[in-house]
């Protein structure tokens, strides 16, 4: 792989937006594309390519003018940048069915990711071990999280619940969320938050199908 530049901090708003950059290329690559303009790639992920460009000129030559971007290449880049190096431990909140899928997958693929703790108000839940984490009640969030040195939360409590999930996440001192409700929380400014929309990805499959493999 080319040296990936780093010298410079990368701008927040570029690295917020790297994760979704990925998933589109690995969308794209699946498809068999191989090369794509900046325009082209704004029309897929509706940012701006003026945007496009100006993040990727963070992270060095990326392109050559005229040819675009090898698509495998900003596969490995990509990847590279944003693999978790070290553990990261992590709390779930809301223990449904999504809830309890995702604490016995438990990120199997990436040894640096790790459910340790999970949580929830149902009384019936309560006490439920997934192989080896227990259910535990929502008033022991806070402790557990200074106790195992958990610094990320999964929530995938219900759209009408998920302000108060957050609101005690955030009371617990965890600064990093991934929040399977799609609607918009408020958090104070240091607090971040990445939305999963099922429909909104469900969407972007069928476009993805019906554009590239009609091809």
């Amino acid at each position: 792989m080319k040296e990936v530049h780093k010298e410079k901090a990368m701008p927040k708003a570029t690295a917020k937006r790297l994760p979704l950059y990925l998933r589109y290329l690995k969308m794209l690559g699946d498809s068999g594309v191989t090369r794509i303009k900046s325009r082209e790639f704004s029309d897929v992920i509706q940012v701006p390519s003026a945007t496009i460009r100006r993040d990727f000129s963070h992270l060095g030559e990326l392109g050559r003018s005229g040819y675009g971007y090898d698509v495998p290449y900003l596969i490995d880049v990509f990847s590279h940048i944003l693999n978790t190096q070290e553990e990261k431990r992590i709390a779930l909140v809301g223990c449904g069915n999504l809830g309890k899928a995702l604490v016995k997958n438990n990120f199997r693929r990436n040894e640096n990711l790790n459910i340790v703790c999970a949580f929830d108000t149902e009384e019936d839940l309560v006490g439920l071990a997934i192989d080896d984490v227990t259910i535990q009640p929502m008033e022991n969030l806070a402790e557990e999280v200074k106790k195992t040195g958990v610094t990320v939360a999964i929530s995938t409590v219900p759209s009408q619940y998920a302000q108060e999930a957050i609101d005690k996440i955030v009371d617990a001192g965890i600064t990093a969320i991934l929040n399977f409700a799609p609607d918009r929380v408020t958090v104070p400014h240091n607090v971040n938050v990445q939305y999963i929309d099922l429909t909104t990805e469900l969407q972007t499959l069928i476009y993805f199908d019906e554009t590239f493999t009609s091809k």
